[in-house]
């Protein structure tokens, strides 16, 4: 069976009748309707876009949706991935449901029509709804196309944005790079959805790095789970996605998983969970640096806890282990090709590592920051905390403005990328949870879509001054 369909894979009737309602929500709700953005001429000659989203995934959906129903219509979506493919669900997210409760709303943005629940109970029933306790990934995908589709957001599918670059009339120039080679679209601001890794490269240790790549992976790569029938799997990390894919290794028949955790006791507190309140969504930006990097140092410190049932998954099978207080200290290649580790708790071995350490800040790893890499402005460079907060790994952070966009490390340089706004995990030590997370987007996209479109009218004030005493619109007609 199709994820969100039926096994004839024929849509139901009722989706169908949702998709109309949606879309007639969706009009229902459109004031104001006035257009008010004029297209920029680029140095092609051709209309720059007002907003190019990097990223096609849920938060790329969620802003492009805010902006069309704030009349930002000239815009575009790129994403890496072939159609379907946006985000971890079908790839390197290998938990079986979300980790979210099923209530959560998020690309909806407060829009019921639009929202899971009622795609889910169109494709499955009210009773399924009901009877539901977390959703299946497959369907969470199914239903993202869903919004793509309803609400009618334009995205380009398998293009990647290799460089971003100042240009002539304030615009950024984005060269894009797909199948039939690189172009250039012009933009007066691009948005950075991309997700984990958005600024900076999935992390793993320079002694593992080092191994032959047949021997080792992160847990964000492709990773063969047949290959590792028989054999012996060693995973870095005791967070929730460590705890997937030591499962991925054992469902598929490793002879033995043993999971590698560096804390004394495993984290098992959700720190998220916590937070997902209206006051702290909304407001936690709003204070000053000091409370900001109270809070997120301690929920950031803590890291994400895995569920309940992300642990019993790896607990059924007989060939698990868990070690606490076993960071990885070294691991090498043996006379026998295995991967010999070394722990403060003793040696092990292993035939395949896996990696579940999470990202590393490193804006000059991103392409389309590279011109930019060395001026935007860290968290160490605006805020010194008191020395028992501190915490390099989180000072590497980027400290954002207001609306999500860069800012310079050195004033009067590189001024241009106050055009780039980052809503990806890098957000997160100024904005708290908002950029890839489902429980933040209802508070975090219409943040991030205010500050966009007030950059876009600001920036036209003349002109709408112009337009305001040229106005000799009549409402009446005095006889």
């Amino acid at each position: 069976m199709e994820a969100g369909l039926p096994d004839s894979g024929i849509i139901p009737d009722a989706l169908t009748a949702l998709t109309a309602r949606a879309r007639d929500d969706l009009a229902r709700i459109s004031h104001p309707r006035m257009p008010w953005l004029e297209p920029r001429v680029g140095p092609d000659g051709a209309a720059a876009l007002d907003v190019l989203v990097v990223g096609g995934g849920q938060s790329g959906l969620g802003i492009a949706s805010a902006l069309l129903r704030a009349q930002v219509t000239n815009i575009l979506v790129v994403d890496r991935a072939p159609r379907g493919l946006e985000g971890p669900w079908l790839t390197f997210a290998r938990m079986r449901t979300l980790r979210s409760p099923k209530d959560y709303t998020g690309p909806d943005l407060d829009l019921p029509s639009l929202g899971y629940q009622a795609w889910h109970e169109a494709v499955y029933g009210p009773a399924h709804w009901q009877s539901l306790d977390q959703i299946l990934r497959e369907d969470w995908a199914a239903y993202l196309g869903w919004v793509r589709d309803t609400v009618g957001v334009p995205v380009r599918n398998e293009t990647v944005v290799v460089d971003i670059a100042p240009a002539p009339g304030g615009l950024l120039a984005a060269i894009l790079r797909d199948a039939g080679g690189e172009s250039v679209r012009y933009a007066r601001k691009i948005v950075l959805a991309t997700g984990q890794d958005g600024a900076g490269e999935w992390w793993m240790p320079e002694f593992v790095r080092a191994l032959p790549t047949h021997l080792r992976a992160h847990a964000a790569d492709e990773i063969d789970f047949a290959a590792l029938r028989g054999k012996r799997v060693a995973v870095l990390g005791a967070g929730a996605s460590a705890f997937d894919n030591a499962a991925m290794a054992l469902e598929a028949g490793a002879a033995a998983v043993t999971l590698y955790c560096r804390r004394a006791e495993p984290q098992v507190i959700q720190p998220y969970r916590w937070l997902t309140f209206a006051g702290f969504l909304r407001h936690l930006s709003e204070l000053d640096d000091a409370w900001r990097w109270r809070f997120m140092s301690h929920v950031l410190g803590l890291r994400e806890g895995f569920p309940q049932p992300t642990y019993d998954r790896c607990a059924a099978h007989a060939g698990f282990t868990l070690q606490s207080g076993a960071p990885w200290l070294s691991a090498r290649v043996g006379e026998a090709g295995q991967v010999e580790i070394e722990t403060p708790r003793g040696p092990a071995v292993a035939d395949f590592l896996i990696c579940g350490t999470g990202v590393e800040m490193d804006f000059a790893r991103r392409p389309e920051l590279a011109r930019v890499a060395h001026n935007i402005a860290r968290w160490s460079d605006r805020y010194t905390p008191p020395e028992e907060e501190r915490d390099d790994r989180l000072a590497r952070f980027p400290y954002l403005a207001a609306d999500y966009s860069l800012l310079p490390r050195v004033e009067g340089e590189t001024e241009w990328m106050a055009d780039i706004h980052l809503f990806n995990i890098a957000a997160t030590m100024s904005f708290g949870p908002s950029g890839s997370s489902i429980n933040a987007m209802t508070t975090a996209v219409p943040k991030l879509v205010h500050g966009l479109t007030r950059g876009l009218f600001t920036a036209d004030l003349d002109r709408h001054w112009a337009t305001l005493k040229a106005y000799d619109v009549p409402q009446a007609v005095v006889r």
